[in-house]
């Protein structure tokens, strides 16, 4: 059943899904968009260095967008701006796409930028998956703790929370994530496959676990209807998938709760 690329690609979009939808819930209530790109954006230079070592992309990926989450949630901790932010975003994304010029590898960047979600092999399903099962176990391990953090910091520092280490942990989990999509949506779609179901999903749900399971839900829905969008209109499967989730997006204003 693996053989067929159509179920690899299906299996590789579920496991984003997976780790997408309580991230990009988190996402959504602290307002890290920019905090989210800056650490997507800083994988391709890992992509890049990988190439250069001639190990496997995602683990460059993985070491670089954690190592800039980590930066970034220290330097945030003591009220980034956003215009800063930005500019580590977009500044990591043109440092990456330099050095992958000079690597000398013979790829095409696009392919980190979009994705090739048709490209996933047999054996990055069960990394993707191992990543997936990873942040969903971390996160279910430090809910309580990190939802506290993240809706009152002085509650958690009143009940011995300490909002700065789970927000340590928040960002090493998001930089698991990065690396899992990148090969999936790319680079400059992460960001969209975090934040839009899970913007979504927050005028639906009536708990903050409905909205993780309603941003998974939708996220699986987008993976779905964008690969079949791919196949019948021959585009791209990560802008596909990405677009799939905006049009969900839309369809669900009218529904949203007042």
């Amino acid at each position: 059943m693996l053989d067929d690329f159509l179920i690899r690609a299906a299996l590789a979009g579920l496991a984003l899904s997976v780790a997408a939808a309580p991230l990009g819930c988190f996402v959504v209530w602290r307002r890290l968009a920019y905090f989210g790109e800056a650490v997507s954006h800083s994988a391709i230079l890992g992509v890049a260095l990988a190439l250069a070592l001639s190990i496997a992309p995602i683990w460059g990926a993985l070491a670089v967008a954690a190592g800039m989450a980590v930066a970034v949630a220290l330097l945030d901790a003591r009220g980034l701006p956003d215009a800063i932010l930005g500019t580590l975003s977009h500044g990591a994304l043109a440092a990456g796409l330099v050095a992958l010029s000079l690597s000398g590898a013979r790829v095409d960047p696009s392919a980190f930028l979009f994705g090739d979600v048709f490209g996933v092999a047999r054996q990055d399903l069960a990394g993707l998956w191992m990543g997936a099962a990873l942040v969903a176990a971390l996160l279910a391990w430090r809910w309580r703790r990190l939802l506290t953090s993240t809706l009152d910091a002085d509650l958690a520092r009143a009940t011995g929370i300490d909002p700065r280490r789970e927000g340590l942990i928040l960002s090493l989990a998001l930089a698991v994530a990065v690396a899992m999509a990148i090969e999936v949506v790319g680079a400059l779609l992460t960001v969209a496959m975090l934040i839009i179901p899970a913007t979504a999903a927050r005028g639906l749900a009536r708990s903050p676990e409905g909205m993780v399971v309603a941003a998974a839900l939708i996220g699986a829905a987008s993976v779905g209807l964008g690969l079949a969008a791919s196949l019948a209109f021959d585009t791209p499967g990560g802008p596909s998938i990405a677009l799939s989730a905006a049009a969900l997006f839309a369809l669900t204003l009218p529904l949203r709760r007042s």
